[in-house]
């Protein structure tokens, strides 16, 4: 039976449904099994249209209804049954999927959320929404992270596509994602398919920051601009060997100390521009580490990358450079 279009409202529909319902009682009383069936197909296809019809808006497509749905209740874990019931299709993970990959939309899912959740747990973050902590999430619930659309994920996700199919390992196509991403937003769905759809994808994004000494920073390590589940690689380039293992815990509290600002300069992220030559903040050691400087927040301090590099480069003292006081 050909699928009829759900375009009646929500009480005309369900006095159809109750009437299908209440004559299928005489079908039970047949003897074959696949005339009750048949005569349970309409009940099927009314239920779907109910459900299609519950949003009252000129909204024909399954997958404009999902969205809609989604951007009713941003932040909050929705189950895919919900999605299946106002969808009124059976393929609407299928429209989830799109989109997310294609039309930009940051739709995490229960796996992603799950993983994300764990690796940020290794490292002392709790995350929480809608109540609930993000690694108590459900394979089968969904998070809408914010309504506004990416218009270049399909451009990225062609990219995606092509590194994931590679025989490198799971970090470095990761961090091949993210050079072709350099300094823009990329969320956690992203890095899991271009894994491979491999679980340990947020640890080693998380390693190539606190091993690797790249700066893939999330709204954990201080960019309180980002959402949930969002990766920045802020600059093509390595941290030195010794300003790689500063605990997160520590680096959070001196950008924050600082107010995500270099304090020679007072560059910020917002101020970020194509013709600037500065493109990230780094933190500095006041008594370098190669004299045993620890990696405290009393001996560190929040630079932009222009300025660390020049007092490298001329090896002056910070305190001369800068004139702390404190």
């Amino acid at each position: 039976m050909a699928r009829r279009p759900a375009q009646d409202t929500p009480e005309l529909i369900r006095t159809q449904l109750s009437e299908v319902l209440r004559d299928f009682g005489n079908e039970m009383e047949h003897a074959d099994l696949r005339h009750r069936v048949l005569a349970l197909i309409p009940a099927f296809h009314l239920l779907r249209d109910l459900g299609s019809s519950l949003i009252n808006e000129d909204i024909p497509s399954a997958r404009d209804r999902i969205i809609f749905y989604l951007k009713t209740y941003p932040q909050k874990i929705i189950h895919g049954d919900e999605l299946m019931v106002v969808s009124g299709i059976s393929e609407w993970a299928r429209r989830v999927r799109e989109l997310r990959v294609e039309f930009g939309w940051s739709i995490i899912s229960g796996l992603t959320a799950k993983e994300l959740a764990e690796a940020e747990e290794e490292e002392g973050t709790l995350i929480e929404f809608d109540g609930r902590r993000l690694s108590s999430i459900k394979p089968e619930e969904y998070l809408l992270m914010k309504d506004t659309q990416d218009l270049e994920a399909a451009y990225r996700w062609n990219v995606s596509k092509a590194i994931r199919k590679s025989t490198a390992s799971v970090q470095d196509k990761i961090l091949a994602y993210l050079k072709q991403n350099v300094g823009k937003q990329v969320t956690g769905e992203e890095l899991r398919y271009v894994s491979g759809d491999k679980t340990e994808w947020a640890r080693r994004a998380r390693e190539l920051r606190t091993q690797l000494g790249w700066p893939v920073v999330t709204r954990s390590q201080g960019r309180l601009d980002l959402p949930i589940g969002v990766y920045v690689l802020e600059e093509d380039r390595q941290l030195p060997v010794h300003d790689r293992n500063i605990p997160d815990a520590v680096r959070v509290e001196v950008l924050r100390r600082d107010v995500m600002a270099c304090r020679k300069c007072g560059w910020k992220h917002s101020d970020v521009s194509p013709s600037d030559p500065r493109k990230i903040l780094e933190l500095h050691h006041r008594l370098h580490h190669a004299k045993g400087g620890a990696n405290t927040v009393e001996n560190l301090i929040t630079l932009c990358n222009v300025h660390h590099d020049e007092i490298h480069a001329k090896d002056l003292e910070v305190e001369d450079y800068i004139g702390l006081q404190d």
